[in-house]
């Protein structure tokens, strides 16, 4: 069994899960080290080039735990929205004839 969940139904993602908090923890780890070492980069340090890497990885892994999550979602919500636009084009049309 995996630690991180990559497979989701709608009503799942749609829940707080473990997945949430590590992304809330990783975030700001994430551009804080993106931040800072930019910063220090610019003045050619090398632990500057170390901590944006670091940074680099942290926003990958993010992207990594959470994207599956968000697809699942953003599907979910487009074909919503595609049902109520097309019930709301059914109910101008009968307003119109």
């Amino acid at each position: 069994m995996s630690l991180l969940r990559r497979k989701w139904t709608p009503a799942d993602a749609d829940d707080w899960t473990k997945e949430d908090i590590l992304v809330m923890v990783v975030s700001p780890l994430a551009y804080i080290a993106l931040t800072l070492g930019a910063a220090l980069s610019f003045f050619l340090l090398w632990y500057g080039f170390l901590t944006l890497g670091i940074g680099i990885l942290l926003t990958i892994f993010m992207h990594w735990v959470i994207d599956p999550k968000l697809k699942v979602i953003s599907t979910e919500y487009e074909a919503k929205q595609k049902r109520y636009l097309e019930e709301l084009e059914k109910k101008v049309r009968w307003e119109e004839d």
